[in-house]
């Protein structure tokens, strides 16, 4: 695997985690991360924690991470605070214009994740390898 370039380029891999807050254990939440990170070509796993967020731990090409990223933000709700990077929240609307990520009703109905996303907040590294297929925990 090649390390991701500070560009971040077409053909980087990256590792992308995401802790997704909100109703998503028990909806099917994790089964619809799986479908949509073997669509995307991305290895890795979706698991619930003690605290009711889902943790999601994908490698891959960088822009499909991304993809896959914009998905889980695109139902988060816009009253909540969001929080882009690890450690760094801020209000609403401060990390892009109004109305730059999709309303969860305006997408079709596979893109929808099911549940109510309330906050997501992630971290990119560098891709590690040893992942293979996607299990949900």
């Amino acid at each position: 695997m090649t390390a991701v370039g500070a560009d971040g380029g077409p053909g980087a891999q990256a590792r992308l985690t995401a802790w997704v807050f909100g109703q998503v254990q028990g909806v099917g939440f994790r089964w619809w991360v799986r479908a949509n990170a073997i669509e995307l070509g991305l290895v890795g796993a979706a698991e619930n924690l003690a605290d009711g967020r889902v943790r999601i731990v994908v490698e891959g090409d960088r822009a499909g991470c991304a993809e896959l990223l914009g998905r889980l933000e695109a139902g988060a709700s816009r009253e909540a605070g969001e929080c882009r990077e690890a450690g760094e929240c801020r209000q609403a609307g401060e990390f892009r214009e109004a109305g730059a990520l999709p309303e969860a009703a305006a997408l079709p109905e596979a893109r929808r994740a099911p549940g109510r996303v309330i906050q997501v907040t992630h971290r990119w590294d560098v891709a590690r390898g040893g992942l293979a297929g996607f299990v949900e925990r």
